[in-house]
């Protein structure tokens, strides 16, 4: 869709949405899951769960225009919007506004140990009040007939990662969340930077699992740490479903087995040049709508990671795409540059 056209059409024209089916997501990331990767990660699969980035509820409610935080192409679907929040009354507010757009789920956000948010009770500081959490969602869910769903860690600082985490689960659950993405390592708001906490605390896997053999009724998804289809479908074993972040990013073609190996269909993209032929259409679009080249295509730069002429394409992109007037000429040349290792002789 652009921006509100489409998505109000579906809301009024009653279109049912089907059930999202969540086995694998592609996490929310600042600066990163904007609209232009969610566009080029179709590209690559049709079947993956796509987030935006977290957007505040300020953002929503006071921003202007508010296509800047919501706009999306049709073709991202399915698509969820992820709040940070915890006013109960402007969350519910922004969740009928995600509604209205056009949005399949709205999550909440209980995982971003960034300084910033926290001074706002945005993000993983939540999961010290499990009450406010339950507040929030209980409003949410009460104002949408779309999903609510929350993205939280395993603990923060030095709480206790099974008690602490069965009382956390249970008061938001009581008050109607049935999706937990559950990242698997604790964040520490005090001593860690934001970076340090996507990597030192250890990882935790078997705390996930035994969360889902206690709480069976759950959906409860997995993320942290995760790098490759098959241990996806490890994890598959023990949770309901994975959610993968900076793999996906940094190394996008892993996402073009998704459907055929997680979904059991065809994938997308034969190639990485048939991806990225297939992404051009959607790069001249948005030129025309008077976007910058380097904003759009800074998200295919890991795609040819590996190939013969991939740092030169990465290269001839990062020295050009961002220069005035840069077009189709300078992605089609830095495509030039490269050669698939399944089409070497």
């Amino acid at each position: 869709m652009n921006d509100t056209t489409t998505a109000q059409t579906r809301m009024k024209s009653g279109i049912a949405r089907p059930a999202l089916d969540r086995t694998f997501s592609v996490a929310p990331m600042m600066d990163w899951t904007t609209r232009d990767y969610r566009a080029f990660a179709r590209t690559l699969t049709r079947r993956a769960l796509l987030y935006t980035e977290m957007v505040t509820t300020g953002a929503i409610l006071h921003g202007s225009p508010r296509a800047r935080f919501l706009g999306y192409d049709d073709i991202e679907h399915p698509l969820a919007l992820q709040l940070g929040g915890s006013d109960p009354g402007e969350l519910a507010e922004c969740a009928v506004i995600a509604e209205e757009w056009g949005y399949d789920e709205v999550n909440l956000n209980v995982g971003c140990p960034s300084d910033r948010v926290q001074n706002n009770l945005i993000g993983a500081c939540l999961m010290g009040y499990p009450e406010k959490v339950a507040a929030a969602v209980r409003a949410m869910r009460d104002a949408v007939s779309i999903p609510v769903t929350v993205k939280c860690r395993i603990g923060i600082d030095d709480q206790d990662e099974d008690a602490d985490l069965e009382r956390f689960i249970e008061s938001v659950a009581d008050a109607g969340c049935e999706v937990f993405i559950i990242h698997a390592r604790k964040a520490w708001l005090q001593g860690l930077s934001p970076k340090e906490n996507r990597d030192v605390p250890p990882l935790n896997y078997p705390r996930v699992h035994r969360l889902k053999q206690s709480r069976p009724e759950l959906h409860i998804g997995i993320n942290g740490g995760i790098k490759s289809l098959e241990a996806c479908r490890e994890q598959l074993q023990h949770v309901d479903s994975v959610m993968i972040g900076r793999e996906a990013y940094q190394n996008p073609w892993m996402l073009a087995g998704v459907d055929s190996q997680l979904y059991g269909e065809m994938d997308p993209a034969a190639s990485r040049m048939v991806a990225a032929q297939a992404f051009r259409p959607y790069i001249a679009k948005r030129l025309e709508e008077g976007a910058k080249l380097n904003h759009v295509t800074r998200h295919l730069l890991g795609l040819f990671h590996g190939c013969p002429g991939g740092r030169r394409f990465r290269r001839h992109l990062s020295e050009h795409a961002h220069k005035e007037g840069a077009g189709l000429r300078i992605f089609d040349d830095a495509l030039g540059l490269v050669r698939e290792p399944e089409l070497v002789p």
